[in-house]
């Protein structure tokens, strides 16, 4: 645990904000369902291995090692949508993730500065933390095609914070390496996938947001 108090939180989105982590999986899955059960099952071990990395990058990787055939932009252009087609609506309905309303409430009311740095598009993104009244509770949310080291150092550079003083909370190694690359503190959110590789590395986990203010406060 660092010395230094934590003055502000830096979260991805699915699977840390909404339980929207197994959507996008199911989305990339039928994206792909039609080049049959290899291909299907390839594309998600390379999807759960890349969480909150921006789909286009995954799209891209899939044509070129796993399909063969690498993608024009026409072609990336309409899988980004048929993938938001799948998995829009179905994010909008996604429950929170345990503890996560209370803990924004709850941090928000101490005055502490909360973001959102996400693989997701920015426009959709922010479609979809308006539609789920969320506006109030960041002060800023970010999403592709800026990588999140890149939106990190941002936000410290424009809000006057140091490394240190930065928690991240995320739920795969793309939000990890993120924090490492920046200096950040590092919270993950605890999931069947990736409970051994957290734990190999001896990363700091917790199951939901549930007790998120707590930790913080004795961070």
């Amino acid at each position: 645990m660092s010395c230094t108090p934590i003055r502000a939180i830096v979260f991805d989105f699915d699977g840390v904000i909404l339980e929207s982590a197994d959507v996008k999986t199911d989305a990339f899955l039928e994206l792909y369902a039609e080049h049959g059960a290899d291909v299907v099952r390839q594309v998600r071990d390379h999807h759960l291995a890349n969480l909150g990395v921006s789909r286009f990058k995954k799209f891209a990787w899939i044509a070129e090692h796993v399909l063969g055939c690498p993608l024009t932009d026409d072609a990336l252009a309409a899988l980004g949508q048929r993938f938001s087609d799948l998995a829009l609506t179905r994010v909008l309905a996604a429950p929170f993730v345990p503890g996560a309303e209370a803990a924004l409430a709850a941090l928000g009311a101490r005055g502490l500065p909360m973001f959102v740095a996400s693989g997701t598009p920015h426009d959709e993104l922010q479609l979809i933390v308006s539609r789920r009244g969320l506006d109030g509770s960041f002060h800023e949310v970010h999403g592709t095609p800026r990588e999140k080291p890149e939106i990190v150092r941002d936000l410290l550079a424009r809000h006057d914070l140091t490394a240190g003083e930065v928690l991240f909370v995320g739920d795969g190694m793309s939000d990890y390496k993120a924090s490492c690359a920046v200096g950040t503190e590092f919270l993950a959110r605890d999931t069947a996938a990736l409970h051994d590789d957290w734990t190999a590395l001896g990363v700091r986990l917790e199951p939901d947001l549930v007790r998120l203010p707590e930790v913080v406060a004795a961070w």
